[in-house]
């Protein structure tokens, strides 16, 4: 099992609450990544936002960084939108971090995106959403599948590829390409189809009502033909590992207080209440919040549902004070890791 970590950027907080700079969240970000692969973290992801409290705008440039100053972590985007951007260019910007890395260390997210800030950004219509979507991984994956760097393609979301090279390739001839989704089951059957790993993104709810999804995978991916082997599942969720159950649930609730409030906002969620908080920070709920014992033995627990190969925690959110990201992260690697595949190992 791969034990590892996200994030979007978090923008740090003054004690009375006022932001600090965007700039100062993408050097921590940056620190926390280098940190990581220190500690022995297996992965790390950055999610592509643009908002003043998620900053994370450009994941290709801020893992190509980190692929110079990392040296075995594995480095991907959580996820890339790739309905709103070029995907000539993501694979382009990937496939240079995959250079710098030194090959075999890089991967692409493909999300359809559960915020829609990139749309107005970018200049793209809302209605357009499912076909831009579907059309820019077609043309994602023909570009990685490419035998050489000359690529043909057409669609009508972008101009026709006649025979133009797409260049650098990955060291290794392609680059692992993941398909991100919140639990919609169609993309759940898409990324079997396609023979693609994929990503389920839960941050609310009973982790394992995943479990029929990751079938519907499996089986369209084998009435597909595509081999049992080659399907993975990852899972990414919210949450904070310390020393203890009880400063874990006191470090997340700020951040996870203002996160709601800051969603609320955009998209009329209603008040935070502190009792979902708490209940979600419990088995069976969504919020991998606890000491290394109890988050362990959960992650193992899902994996006997879902039978998935890595496990992530966003955990920098809503101002989250620094020292407690980086110490999230070391016990994820030291302490949380270890009684994973001890446990997994006994089973």
């Amino acid at each position: 099992m791969e034990i590892g970590a996200y994030s979007f950027g978090d923008t740090p907080l003054d004690p009375d609450g006022t932001p600090r700079s965007t700039a100062e969240a993408i050097s921590n970000l940056f620190q926390a990544i280098v940190h990581a692969d220190r500690a022995g973290l297996d992965y790390f992801g950055v999610g592509e936002h643009h908002t003043t409290t998620m900053p994370a705008s450009s994941p290709g440039a801020l893992i190509a960084a980190a692929a110079a100053a990392t040296t075995q972590i594995i480095l991907g985007s959580a996820a890339s939108i790739i309905g709103t951007d070029d995907p000539v260019r993501v694979f382009q910007q990937f496939a240079t971090a995959d250079a710098i890395s030194g090959g075999g260390r890089i991967e692409i997210t493909a999300g359809r995106g559960s915020s829609v800030e990139t749309f107005p950004l970018f200049g793209y219509d809302m209605s357009d959403y499912d076909r831009l979507y579907a059309e820019k991984l077609q043309l994602l994956m023909t570009i990685n599948d490419s035998a050489t760097e000359h690529v043909t393609w057409s669609g009508t979301v972008r101009p026709a590829l006649e025979d133009l090279a797409v260049v650098p390739r990955p060291a290794e001839g392609a680059l692992p390409i993941w398909l991100a989704t919140g639990g919609n089951a169609s993309s759940s059957a898409r990324a079997g189809r396609l023979g693609l790993p994929i990503s389920y993104g839960i941050i609310g709810g009973a982790p394992h009502r995943f479990a029929p999804l990751a079938q519907l995978y499996r089986a369209s991916a084998a009435e597909a033909g595509h081999p049992a082997d080659n399907m993975k599942v990852s899972v990414a969720a919210l949450g904070l590992v310390a020393p203890s159950k009880a400063e874990a649930l006191e470090r997340f609730y700020p951040g996870w207080y203002n996160l709601n409030v800051e969603m609320g906002r955009l998209r009329g969620w209603p008040e935070p209440d502190k009792r979902a908080y708490l209940t979600q920070a419990e088995a069976p709920g969504a919020y991998y919040v606890g000491d290394p014992d109890e988050v362990a033995e959960r992650i193992v627990d899902l994996h006997g549902h879902l039978g998935h190969m890595r496990h992530f925690l966003q955990t920098d959110i809503g101002g989250l004070p620094h020292e407690h990201f980086i110490e999230s992260l070391t016990l994820l690697a030291t302490e949380v890791k270890p009684r994973v595949n001890r446990l997994l190992n006994a089973k």
